[in-house]
């Protein structure tokens, strides 16, 4: 059986849609699959930890990797930098190991531009009062930021088109259904199915 190289899913959401819940469920129930981990220069929330959630880096060091070319995008969110590391994203992909990317609009369009055969997802609330009834009750943030999170996620949520996949979170087991669904297409695609099952194909045919 050969491996081969793992895919790239790129998850997309405005804030407080629940698209990191999504993604922690997914990674619970599903083989062979990992978040890459971001660089942030943005302070950690509770619970959060240096190197599982980001790697929480100085703006000082953020500029030093990003003029390095260390970052296959990178973006400013509400003040603070994000950026995904190149090396150990193409690391976990040779391996055959599917990764998520958990990006906002732009880092995506950066990210289609040098792998185009990346798989995007993007998660919608299922009303606009949902949305902003999950960021205050998530109580992370002052009325103020809340509001900036609201306009932000008209403007993120304008990009819904440059998409793959469409999935709304009203359910969260359906969401997630549908979510692994995503994941598991892709796998049994022609394109990665004939090199996976390359001995077996070959034996049916002599």
């Amino acid at each position: 059986m050969n491996i081969p190289p793992g895919t790239l899913f790129i998850i997309s959401a405005p804030s407080g849609a629940g698209k990191t819940s999504l993604v922690k469920a997914l990674l619970q129930s599903t083989n062979d699959i990992q978040v890459s981990v971001s660089h942030t220069t943005r302070k950690p929330r509770p619970g959060e930890v240096d190197g599982v959630h980001y790697h929480f880096v100085s703006q000082e060091g953020f500029d030093e990797l990003r003029s390095r070319g260390d970052f296959l995008e990178y973006a400013e969110v509400f003040g603070a930098s994000y950026g995904t590391s190149k090396k150990g994203l193409q690391e976990k992909l040779e391996q055959g190991v599917d990764v998520i990317l958990e990006i906002d609009w732009q880092g995506a369009d950066q990210v289609r531009q040098v792998m185009p055969n990346t798989i995007s997802v993007f998660i919608l609330p299922p009303s606009r009062k949902t949305l902003e009834s999950r960021l205050n009750n998530r109580g992370q943030d002052e009325p103020e930021t809340i509001k900036k999170r609201m306009a932000e996620a008209v403007n993120e949520t304008s990009h819904y088109s440059k998409y793959d996949f469409l999935i709304v979170n009203d359910k969260f087991e359906q969401a997630l259904a549908e979510l692994k669904s995503v994941v598991v297409s892709r796998r049994l695609h022609i394109s990665l199915q004939k090199d996976r099952l390359a001995n077996l194909i070959n034996e049916l045919l002599a």
